[in-house]
């Protein structure tokens, strides 16, 4: 992150993070998402999100708390990483109070700073694909289970900021890649912005 940047963007504290997983979803939209790495700093804009909220069959805490899972029932704000198909990491953060489990899939984000080294990490050039969609967010910024409990609401290896920066258009529309209550509309994107996966119908 530039020296400018870290003047500009401040740690978000727990007490401003709606207790409300739809609500937080949608609140995130145009925070800074920062990863610490030993080679520099990655901070991109929050431009995609998708809200698991209580009782959601499609979210990960609707049979209750497991090992696995554990992290969905902290309080808000903490990071839920899990392995999706084998494959992908994807990084949630926790969205009710403590005891409470639900989450918000951070789907996509603006690169902002350590495009190189997200290059590097993703093994490809063109900076719009770099973190457009949730596996390729973890990719180019290296998260992996190793981050799975990490406190978002301090300074740290991974950690949520604002800049006070507004979104002038929140769209809203059906959840990609779910076959489980697939038509409820808990995806939130920035309006118009390059950086959101999906078809573009889906973006409008």
């Amino acid at each position: 992150m530039s020296p400018a940047q870290a003047v500009r963007t401040r740690v978000l504290a727990r007490r401003e993070l709606p207790a409300d997983t739809t609500q937080l979803a949608r609140f995130l939209i145009g925070k800074i998402l920062v990863r610490v790495l030993a080679d520099g700093v990655v901070s991109g804009r929050i431009v995609e999100t998708e809200a698991y909220p209580i009782g959601d069959e499609a979210g990960h805490a609707y049979r209750g708390i497991t090992r696995r899972n554990q992290t969905l029932f902290l309080d808000r704000g903490y990071a839920y990483v899990y392995l999706a198909y084998g494959i992908s990491w994807m990084l949630n953060v926790s969205s009710e109070v403590a005891g409470v489990g639900a989450g918000v899939l951070i789907r996509a984000i603006e690169p902002i700073d350590g495009i190189a080294i997200m290059q590097r990490n993703r093994g490809i050039g063109r900076v719009r694909d770099l973190a457009r969609g949730p596996g390729r967010l973890a990719a180019a910024l290296a998260i992996d289970r190793h981050l799975n409990g990490t406190d978002l609401c301090k300074t740290g290896p991974l950690w949520i900021g604002s800049d006070s920066h507004a979104v002038d258009e929140i769209g809203q529309g059906k959840r990609i890649g779910i076959t489980r209550a697939a038509d409820l509309a808990l995806r939130f994107y920035a309006r118009g912005n390059g950086f959101v996966s999906g078809a573009r119908a889906l973006n409008v």
